[in-house]
Formats: C-alpha cells, sequence, structure tokens
C-alpha cells in the first residue's frame, strides 16, 4: 500500500488528486492537505469582479466530494517538510496545523510515501506597502473573496459615476515582478464594457498600469502570432485593442506603494511618479509560502527543497539572459534531492523569467515572472500522477511521462462581457510556453501555425464553455477524465 499526500487543493492538486484516486486502488491512500475547504474555478473570479456572477457559482465543498470518491482531506496548512523522517519516525513526513473544527490549531504529522506539493503561490500583497485587497480603495480578484470585495468597490465607483462625478480606474500589477498579467487583462476588459453597460463611460478615465515592457508580454516576452491572413505581434494586437475601448497605458513599472487613492511607482528611468485612482485592481507580486524543511538530525535543509518556490529537474545554474535556453526548463517537476517529492503547477520553482529582465537606473529589476497557471497546472499535475502511479503499479520509480513548458502550449481567453451574445473574446494560444529560439528562429521562437489570435463572440462562448465543463470535471462527474486539462 502506498500513501500519497497533496499539499494543496486548487486546480494542480485538485488534478492530481482526481487521477491518482481513479486510477489507483484504494489499498493505496490519496490524501489532500489544503487550509481551503472550497474549490473555486479562479479564471471565473473575473464575472464575481464584475457582479455577473456570485461567487457560489464558481465553487464547491471539498470535503463532501473527496468523502464521496474515497480521498481523505485535512483542512490544515503546512507547517514544516521532513523528508527524511525523525528519530521518533522512520517515514518522511510533513507538519501541519488543522485550521478549522474542534481541533483548530492541533499540529499532526501527515507521513507519505510520496508527496506533491501544490502549494501554489502566496499572494505576497505586503511585498507593496500599502497594497492590502479591500483598503486604500484598491481590490484584487486573486480570490473569489476578493473579487467579491471588488465588485463592491467597483460598483460604488459605477453608483458615483451616475451621480455625476468622474473616477479614474487603475488596473494592472501592484508589483514590480508581479506576474498573472493576462486575469489583469481580462479584467480591465470586462470592466470597461460594464461601464459602457451602465452608461458611465464617459464618465470614467481607464488606465492599464504593468510591469511588463510592451504591451501583450503576459510574462511571456510576448508572441509573434498568426492573425486570420496577419502575422501580428501581441503588443499590436493589445493596443489595438486599448485604443479601440479608450483604455490608457501605462508600462515598465515597479509600483512600490499604495495611500488611499494614490498609486506610487518607479519607472525604467528611475523616475517617481504617482498616479491618483478612485478604483484600483492592482495584481500582487507572487512567492513561496517560506516553508523550512529539516533532515533525520533535525538540521535546516531548506535549501534542498525550496529556491523560493519548490526546487525540481530544472537548470538552476545562474547565467546571462541570452545564455538561458529552453533546455533549462523542468520535465517532470520531481526534487532532485528527494526523489518522491514533486511540485507541479506554480509551486515549482522556474528557472529563469520568460521576459528579459531590464533593471531601472535606481537597480529595480522590473519584470514580469514566468506565468505558471490555468493550463500548464493541470497538465504539470497530470503527468506527476501519472508518474507516481506508474511506479506504483510497476514497482520502481517511473519517469515516463514529461512535459516542459518549452514543448508545452498554452491558450488564454480575455472574455469581455457576460451572457450567451453580449461578449467578445480575445484568445491567443501559444506554442510553446517558453520560446524555443533553435527551433522557431524567425518566428520569436514559436511555431506560427500553432500560436494564433483572434476576437470575437466565439471566443466569449469558449470561455463560457470552459467554466461549465471544468466546473464538472472537477466535481468528477460521470466520465469527467475524458475532458482535456
Amino acid at each position: 500500500m502506498s500513501k500519497i499526500v497533496i499539499l494543496g487543493a486548487g486546480i494542480a492538486g485538485h488534478v492530481a488528486a482526481t487521477h491518482l484516486r481513479r486510477k489507483l486502488s484504494n489499498t493505496h491512500e490519496v490524501v489532500v492537505v489544503s487550509p481551503n475547504s472550497n474549490y473555486q474555478w479562479v479564471p471565473s473570479n473575473i464575472w464575481v469582479g464584475i457582479g455577473r456572477m456570485k461567487a457560489e457559482k464558481i465553487l464547491f465543498p471539498l470535503a463532501p466530494l473527496y468523502k464521496k470518491k474515497g480521498i481523505t482531506f485535512k483542512q490544515a496548512k503546512v507547517v514544516s517538510f521532513h523528508p527524511e523522517g525523525d528519530s521518533k519516525e522512520e517515514k518522511p513526513y510533513v507538519l501541519s496545523e488543522y485550521v478549522n473544527g474542534s481541533n483548530k490549531g492541533q499540529i499532526e504529522k501527515v507521513t507519505y510515501d510520496y508527496l506533491i506539493n501544490a502549494t501554489g503561490p502566496k499572494l505576497n500583497f505586503e511585498a507593496t506597502e500599502g497594497l492590502i485587497p479591500g483598503q486604500h480603495k484598491t481590490y484584487s480578484v486573486c480570490t473569489y473573496s476578493h473579487a467579491e470585495h471588488a465588485w463592491k468597490g467597483l460598483n460604488a465607483a459605477i453608483q458615483h459615476m451616475k451621480a455625476g462625478k468622474k473616477a479614474k480606474i487603475l488596473i494592472g500589477t501592484g508589483h514590480a515582478k508581479s506576474t498573472c498579467q493576462g486575469a489583469a487583462f481580462e479584467y480591465i476588459l470586462n470592466v470597461e464594457k460594464e461601464l459602457r453597460k451602465h452608461k458611465v463611460r464617459d464618465m470614467a478615465e481607464v488606465t492599464w498600469i504593468s510591469n511588463e515592457y510592451q504591451l501583450g508580454d503576459f510574462g511571456m516576452d510576448g508572441v509573434l502570432m498568426s492573425y486570420g491572413d496577419m502575422i501580428m505581434k501581441s503588443s499590436e494586437l493589445v493596443e489595438m485593442i486599448f485604443e479601440d475601448r479608450g483604455i490608457k497605458w501605462i508600462l515598465g513599472v515597479a509600483v512600490n506603494k499604495i495611500e488611499n487613492g494614490i498609486a506610487h511607482y518607479e519607472n525604467l528611468d528611475g523616475e517617481q511618479k504617482s498616479e491618483t485612482y478612485d478604483f484600483a485592481m492592482l495584481i500582487p507580486a507572487f512567492s513561496g509560502h517560506g516553508f523550512k524543511a529539516y533532515d533525520k538530525q533535525e538540521h535546516d535543509i531548506t535549501e534542498k527543497l525550496f529556491k523560493g518556490f519548490m526546487i525540481v529537474d530544472a537548470d538552476y545554474t545562474p547565467k546571462p539572459y541570452e545564455e538561458w535556453k529552453v533546455q533549462d526548463w523542468p520535465e517532470t517537476y520531481q526534487n532532485p534531492s528527494y526523489t518522491n517529492i514533486f511540485a507541479p503547477g506554480i509551486a515549482f520553482a522556474p528557472p529563469h523569467a520568460i521576459s528579459k529582465p531590464r533593471t531601472s537606473k535606481n537597480g529595480t529589476v522590473i519584470a514580469p515572472a514566468p506565468p505558471r497557471t490555468g493550463m500548464p497546472s493541470g497538465i504539470t499535475a497530470k503527468l506527476v500522477a501519472e508518474n507516481i502511479i506508474d511506479s506504483i503499479k510497476n514497482g520502481k520509480a517511473s519517469l515516463n511521462h514529461k512535459g516542459s513548458m518549452g514543448n508545452m502550449g498554452a491558450a488564454c481567453i480575455a472574455s469581455a462581457g457576460f451572457g450567451f451574445w453580449n461578449g467578445s473574446g480575445v484568445s491567443i494560444t501559444t506554442y510553446p510556453i517558453v520560446p524555443d529560439f533553435v527551433k522557431y528562429p524567425d518566428s520569436h521562437g514559436r511555431h506560427l501555425g500553432k500560436t494564433f489570435g483572434a476576437i470575437g463572440l466565439a471566443g466569449h462562448w469558449l470561455k463560457l464553455m470552459l467554466h461549465y465543463a471544468f466546473l464538472y470535471k472537477a466535481k468528477m462527474k460521470p466520465f469527467w477524465w475524458l475532458i482535456p486539462e
């Protein structure tokens, strides 16, 4: 009998748990440890943040589903990692602390044969002074509760505009190294459309603020793509979209301080500037959770497991940006020191940025962090689960399932509007996520036949379809596994 412990129940953790449970007999134990009691379909937070969807429509409680499917669930947070066990416990384990119920605050040793770290990122709001969701007129859509607060703030601004008061809307990134520009991009399009729907667009100045060097960078160094019969840069596509909607933009900046209605930032020229606003949604920096790890003698071995996020089979050798290559990226998401530990999704430490890091004249590095949300999280979690399943069934270690972000595609759909007929989707499909300049030297490191963009109602329909399809899949309804990651 093997015991597989999954830390986290977001996209990566939940995908891993569901595939493990489906393919392993009940003689093997699948355990999920997560402080969150609900699963949420994160991409639909955008609709919650504009008041078009209630939070309960994008989430469901984990405990009843896991009980029904034979998955053990512990609502707890990880405290520390002990991959060698200790003097009292021979098996490797993690220490976890219960966060709810009668055993709240209780510390438990959770032993394992295989460990999947799918804890995702810490939403590091404190890295930017004053950036607190729901305070200083700033909001977030990173969680469903944040998105609910964002709608309250946005609705208040809309009501003020209806009363004749002009407003400034600021949306983008709230730190020099923030990622998830795609989520902020989708939100600004939805907010702009919502303002039109409420007939107050002429009362609002809408501004995009980002650490991107160019529009459409999205932490992937932008893309060169097919657009109908043309070849277009993502920067040109996004500029066209923003100009069409009257959205202004401020690029290459590090937001470093928030006051009530004022965002202070530094640009690449080293200038310290500020932007006033009446409503802001700024994506925070993502960071590791600051976990500690200890060996059998209780010596600190954190550096063997973590480099901010978890260390996996990537090449972390420091080198200039020009020497980075697609082969630096991991394929199995296995920790090299402890081979029964894996970290798919956002939990793994990327070997380097994808977008070229740029430094301000003051020495501040301003560069989007690599995106690892959505499709990459699901794909990497499934391949980790498949390798563990094969290892258990074959009785020996197996790493036949591989998937580097350098040979993996991703689809991003930014849908503006809500409802079957009222909306338009901006779809960008990229292959590969990490550009391969050796294979595709003439198209900015990507396959033009598989990297394309489109705008229209079809993309909006696809976004709606994905909402229902992936919630169906997450709830493990009949034949759920037929829906791809």
